[in-house]
């Protein structure tokens, strides 16, 4: 979508446009009500100053919509949609790449209690499998900050995706 189609969308339609870049609705609105935009890297600040901070009940609500790392969501919402082409761009991973990340996943809900949580593009298989494993060590109060900062930045991609 054109950036002056979402500036023209009533805002109802405006939300559930840009809804799928993250399931929260305070940030959606917030995003919403600041329309007009002159440009999209208005709307980007105005979604990272949005995201600042998420509550807790946010990061819980945006984490149950997120598949694990490495398990494709094959549903055909727009967020499945998004984390598939994001989790494709990593491209083809090995047998125990994948069963490493597969390992990681369960252990890292054991700790934390929810899905490891990571913004896939740009970086390789390896390099998730190795933040994975570093940040299983976090304390769950570092943890739930670096969840909200991946989160911020995954929402952030998207928007702007969605509206170049």
């Amino acid at each position: 979508m054109r950036l002056t189609e979402f500036n023209a969308l009533d805002p109802a339609s405006a939300a559930e446009a840009i809804g799928p870049a993250l399931d929260i609705p305070r940030w959606v609105g917030e995003i919403v009500a600041a329309r007009p935009y002159g440009s999209v890297l208005d709307v980007v600040e105005v979604a990272r100053r949005a995201a600042h901070p998420f509550t807790d009940a946010e990061i819980d609500q945006a984490l149950s919509h997120h598949p694990k790392i490495g398990q494709r969501d094959e549903s055909e919402s727009e967020e499945a949609k998004h984390s598939r082409s994001e989790q494709a761009s990593l491209g083809p991973s090995s047998e125990s790449t994948r069963a490493s990340l597969a390992a990681g996943n369960r252990d890292y809900e054991d700790r934390f209690g929810h899905v490891f949580l990571i913004r896939a593009a740009g970086r390789s298989h390896e390099e998730i499998l190795s933040e994975l494993h570093r940040r299983l060590n976090n304390s769950p109060t570092a943890e739930r900050v670096e969840v909200a900062e991946q989160l911020r930045e995954i929402a952030v991609l998207r928007i702007e995706g969605m509206l170049s």
